[in-house]
């Protein structure tokens, strides 16, 4: 036998005995990922891929390319799962689901564009997939509704982030002093071993308590027999926080790693003996992140035993005599193509996290109420408690818009973290003071404030005139100042239709009914008694403040400054105060309630406190006539005749048509 011989048939060899190592890596590999080993598959994939010959093999590349995604993705390492998704499709990969599934990840990623070209792609194939037309529309809105968010706060929890994942928060009770939670951090008691399935040690339950400040104090692992060497996750809580239900994945090498349920009661402020419960006859079906209704009567859990809607589905079990009813499916109401998965109740709503309903991306946080046989009624919780990333295992504190859920958002291995989450509650508030139309405070004013909801509240006002006074959403008001000596004054607010806080700021100052009032800006054309439209603003809150007072007369008084002869000014103030009576009809004003008068320059001013602090050179009680004009400086004269040149109105009657 030649070299070139031995040479050629060397080579043959080695090219199919790498062959046949390469099958059998990738053999060992789907076993791993059939029993659920994520963490596992995907380094036996990840071995596997370079070695598979692309141009003989192709399919067979992308197909490791494909499951090495999945694997991927199981295990929350996104990028990674996004170039091998990516790898799947250029070598293309004969299943359709390589680009609703690589669409989810660019989502996930804020590559909004190049997910909807995938999810195009994949509804071409798949016309009637939910869950991809739920997709392509988040991915169209999630830019602008991140840009919008919302009015909760939420923010990462320093005090249990650990090296690894942490995650499902629950308030026992709701008491918002105690927490209680899954994570995957090292520890001496339970010493694990790094998980086949997600790469990361076996997770155990901790609690924690607040500390006299209400800072987090005290970080545990849980007393009792509910820590192992199996995955403990979710705790769940019965309404007075006696009863534990909990998940567990007991390991059993080189079999398929479902979940169970099991249940501890708390008595003489120990946690009891753990007990699985067994929902169904085929203990192999997995069971998972299980919680109780609010009023004990259900058992909500997760399952993908046949019968669902696809992936994984939310059912629940009565209580009955004999322990839990056989489970029903909560139907498509809730459960879609994809997964729904960690339910927990609040009173009667029922929290749960999808991937299938329309969202932001990766499982995001829901809400139900049970509106009949069968039929819930969704609400998606808003950004920014709902991320592009994975979102889910929400708790509340008792009575409050506040809590804590999980979120791998911004984990480059994809670890879990709690964050907190809190909405302000909207408050509105109306605020303001009470003065004369000098602007000095009234002391002894009230404010009555009625609304459409029956509210009929009457407010004292303070030594400065202030006052203020919570009020209600949604409801219409009318409010009224008044004080004995003053005419009343009306105004209107409403807090329909608003979505957040606000503070309204209603002053009032109050007319006096004694002595003339003076009417600001009104304007007449020179040497006319036409009146300018810059005047209309003031002369429509004059006929305001008739409708508001609806039993007086007035008088309109016109005065002129001394310049001209004393019968023009005459003449022409009577004019001007015709002119504002039309004006006052014209409005709406029965004309028996007004009467012009014209009072030319006979009537100057006498200086009152509000216009010697306006004015310096005034004092008060100075009378403005002419012999006290001549005598000021030119440059004050014209001041003072413009002071003169008024339009004012006295109260004649307060008993028009009462009796």
């Amino acid at each position: 036998m030649t070299n070139k011989l031995i040479i050629a048939i060397t080579f043959i060899f080695s090219i199919l005995l790498c062959s046949c190592s390469v099958n059998k890596q990738i053999k060992k590999a789907d076993k791993k990922y059939t029993i659920g080993e994520y963490y596992k598959a995907a380094s036996l994939y990840k071995n596997a891929y370079p070695r598979v010959n692309i141009t003989k093999e192709k399919q067979k590349k992308a197909y490791v390319a494909y499951k090495m995604g999945m694997c991927y993705q199981k295990v929350g390492e996104y990028d990674k799962a996004e170039r091998a998704y990516a790898n799947a499709i250029r070598y293309k990969y004969n299943d359709k689901d390589v680009y609703l599934k690589y669409a989810d990840i660019l989502r996930r990623s804020k590559k909004y564009k190049e997910a909807i070209e995938n999810y195009d792609i994949y509804m071409k194939l798949d016309t009637n997939s939910l869950v991809a037309i739920n997709g392509k529309l988040a991915a169209i809105e999630s830019a602008e509704r991140e840009k919008a968010g919302s009015r909760y706060i939420v923010k990462k929890e320093d005090f249990f982030s650990s090296k690894k994942s942490d995650g499902c928060p629950a308030h026992p009770e709701g008491d918002s002093t105690v927490i209680y939670f899954s994570s995957s951090r090292d520890n001496k008691q339970t010493s694990h071993k790094t998980s086949n399935i997600t790469g990361t040690p076996n997770r155990d339950i901790y609690m924690a308590k607040r500390n006299a400040v209400g800072k987090w104090d005290n970080l545990e692992l849980i007393e009792g027999d509910m820590n192992t060497e199996s995955d403990e996750s979710n705790p769940s809580f019965s309404a007075d926080g006696k009863t534990m239900v909990y998940t567990r994945c007991p390991y059993i090498k080189g079999e398929t790693h479902g979940a169970e349920i099991w249940t501890a009661t708390r008595q003489g402020g120990k946690w009891g003996k753990s007990q699985r419960i067994a929902l169904l006859k085929d203990s192999t079906v997995t069971v998972a992140h299980p919680a109780l209704s609010a009023d004990g009567k259900y058992l909500y859990f997760v399952s993908d035993m046949d019968g669902g809607f696809g992936g994984k589905d939310i059912w629940r079990s009565m209580k009955t005599s004999e322990g839990w009813s056989a489970p029903v499916n909560l139907g498509p109401s809730i459960n879609t193509e994809g997964d729904e998965m960690f339910p927990s109740t609040r009173d009667s709503l029922l929290y749960f996290a999808s991937d299938g309903h329309p969202g932001m991306g990766g499982l995001d946080i829901f809400y139900a109420t049970e509106a009949g046989e069968g039929e819930w009624v969704v609400t998606e919780m808003p950004v920014p408690v709902n991320s592009s990333a994975d979102d889910y295992g929400i708790t509340f504190a008792k009575g409050e818009e506040k809590g804590y859920f999980t979120s791998n958002r911004g984990e480059k291995k994809g670890y879990d973290k709690i964050y907190s989450f809190y909405c302000p509650p909207i408050v509105y508030n109306v605020f303001g003071k009470v003065t004369n139309t000098e602007g000095e405070p009234l002391g002894d004013a009230n404010v009555r404030v009625v609304g459409d909801d029956g509210t009929n509240v009457k407010l004292k006002t303070k030594k400065d005139g202030t006052y203020q006074f919570d009020i209600k959403r949604g409801v219409n008001y009318v409010m009224l100042g008044n004080c004995r000596g003053f005419l009343n004054q009306k105004n209107n607010i409403s807090t329909r239709g608003l979505e957040d806080s606000k503070r309204f700021e209603i002053n009032f100052q109050l007319a006096s009914i004694s002595k003339p009032v003076g009417l600001d800006n009104i304007f007449f054309e020179f040497g006319k008694a036409t009146l300018t439209k810059e005047s209309g603003a003031a002369l429509d809150k004059l006929i305001k403040l008739l409708k508001d007072n609806p039993n007086i007369t007035i008088e309109i008084g016109a005065h002129t400054d001394k310049v001209g002869s004393a019968e023009g000014n005459l003449k022409l103030s009577g004019e001007r105060a015709q002119s504002v009576v039309d004006y006052l009809i014209k409005g709406g004003i029965e004309e028996a309630r007004l009467t012009a008068m014209g009072y030319g320059k006979t009537k100057p001013v006498v200086v009152d406190k509000a216009l010697a602090k306006q004015y310096p050179f005034l004092h008060e009680h100075d009378v403005l006539d002419e012999e006290f004009i001549d005598a000021l400086a030119p440059e004050n004269q014209e001041t003072a005749n413009m002071i003169n040149r008024r339009t004012e109105f006295r109260v004649l009657k307060t008993t028009y048509k009462m009796y």
